[in-house]
Order: C-alpha cells, then sequence, then structure tokens
C-alpha cells in the first residue's frame, strides 16, 4: 500500500510540473521519458517485484510423553502367583508318583497274568506213580532217617517202599524229571539217567533194583546195601525246592 501512494505521488508531482507545458501543448516524448526513468530509478517501483507469503506452520507436536512404568504388582497378586507355582510343582509330583504306582500295579497284574498262563501251560506233576503217593508233604522231612529206622525195626518193605517214593518225588519236585502217573520202574531208571549227572542216575538205578528185587522178587536185599541207600539218599538226590 505504501509503494502504491508514493507512486501515485509521484507521478502527481510529474503531472503537476508539467501542467503548464502540457496547458499550453502536449507532453512531449523527452518528459514522458524522464517521467518513467523517475519512476524505474526508485527502488521501490521496480519492474519486478518479490512477493513472500508467510504461512503459519502448526507447531510440532509435543513429544509423545514416555509410557508410564508399570506399577508395581499388587502383594495379594505376588502372592497369588508364588502359590500357582507351588501348586504345580506339587500337582506334577503328585501325577508323577499316581502315574509310577499305576505302572507298578499294571505290571504285577501282567507278570501275575504271565505266571498263571504259564503254570496253566506246564503240565500238571503227578501226586502219584501207580499207586505210590509221591507228594512232598506224605512224605517224612527226612526220608532216609525215617526208612533206615523201619529197615531196622524189620519192616523191610516199608522201608524200601519209603526210599522209593521218596526218590520218585525227589526226581519230579526237585529235579524236573518228567516222570508220570502211568511210569514204570524201568522208565523212572531211564528218565533219571538222562536228567541227573554224577551219581544221581546210579543210584536211582540200585534203588529201583533193590525195589523191585523186594517186590516183584520177594526177595529181601542184604542190609548193607539198603543201609547204604539210606546214607546216599540226600547226597544223591539232593532237595533243591523247599529245602530248610
Amino acid at each position: 500500500m505504501c509503494s502504491r501512494a508514493r507512486l501515485a505521488a509521484l507521478l502527481a508531482c510529474a503531472l503537476l510540473g508539467a501542467a503548464p507545458a502540457l496547458a499550453a501543448e502536449g507532453p512531449g516524448a523527452a518528459q514522458v521519458q524522464a517521467a518513467v526513468d523517475a519512476v524505474r530509478a526508485d527502488p521501490q517501483l521496480a519492474g519486478k517485484r518479490t512477493e513472500r507469503t508467510l504461512r503459519w506452520k502448526p507447531a510440532a507436536p509435543a513429544a509423545r510423553a514416555s509410557a508410564p512404568a508399570p506399577a508395581a504388582s499388587a502383594p495379594w497378586l505376588q502372592g497369588l502367583a508364588l502359590w500357582l507355582s507351588e501348586s504345580a510343582r506339587v500337582l506334577i509330583w503328585l501325577l508323577g508318583a499316581t502315574a509310577l504306582a499305576v505302572l507298578a500295579v499294571a505290571l504285577r497284574r501282567w507278570i501275575r497274568v504271565r505266571a498263571d498262563a504259564a503254570a496253566a501251560a506246564a503240565p500238571a506233576l503227578p501226586t502219584h506213580v501207580r499207586e505210590l503217593d509221591i507228594r512232598p508233604d506224605s512224605l517224612p522231612a527226612d526220608i532216609a532217617a525215617a526208612a533206615r529206622t523201619l529197615w531196622l525195626a524189620g519192616e523191610q518193605r516199608a522201608a524200601l517202599s519209603l526210599l522209593y517214593r521218596g526218590a520218585l518225588s525227589r526226581l519230579v519236585h526237585d529235579h524236573a524229571v518228567p516222570v508220570r502217573a502211568a511210569s514204570t520202574e524201568s522208565e523212572c531208571v531211564a528218565l533219571a539217567q538222562g536228567a541227573l549227572a554224577g551219581a544221581g542216575g546210579a543210584f536211582v538205578e540200585r534203588l529201583v533194583g533193590a525195589w523191585e528185587l523186594a517186590v516183584y522178587g520177594a526177595r529181601t536185599p542184604q542190609t548193607d546195601g539198603v543201609l547204604a541207600l539210606c546214607d546216599q539218599f540226600d547226597t544223591c538226590l539232593p532237595r533243591t525246592m523247599g529245602a530248610a
């Protein structure tokens, strides 16, 4: 606005100064040029004008406030977390102990089932061989001593029967010799000789021979031979099951 007012004033002065001359005659070219030069010489009226526009730039947003530090956990919350941790640990131990107990019970049942199946598959042991009772509980604890007592008491057949029954019981229950209920004396001797090592087989052969001599031959064996059988009984046919 100031530049325009100044320009108007200069033009007015130039016109006023030239007014008398213009009244007489029109302005000459020199005068017009002089007025134009005067206007151009003024730095405020330059031909080029630079305009600057000020723009309001919004202020930069304030730096984002740092996130507030998390408040300290409440004491009851810390206690709850600790209790849950301890409870989880105890629960894991309990579950492990329960699993071991279940496994032990299952293993015990499996072993029992296997044992029962094996017992069922195994052939039943004979209780008698022909008419002779060979069950261990039907015999005296000391077979040899009892047979010696019977022989010296004059009961020779009973003494030989006790020795033979005791030998068959030891073969079946202690040495797993496959004697059957219908096995004959000769079969028992062959089975014993095939299963026993050392003097066991020969002892059974001598014992069965004395038994057959008394039962089938109606003859009484020599006392020295029968007493020797009593002395060698536990050595040649030792107990291996249920021994004290």
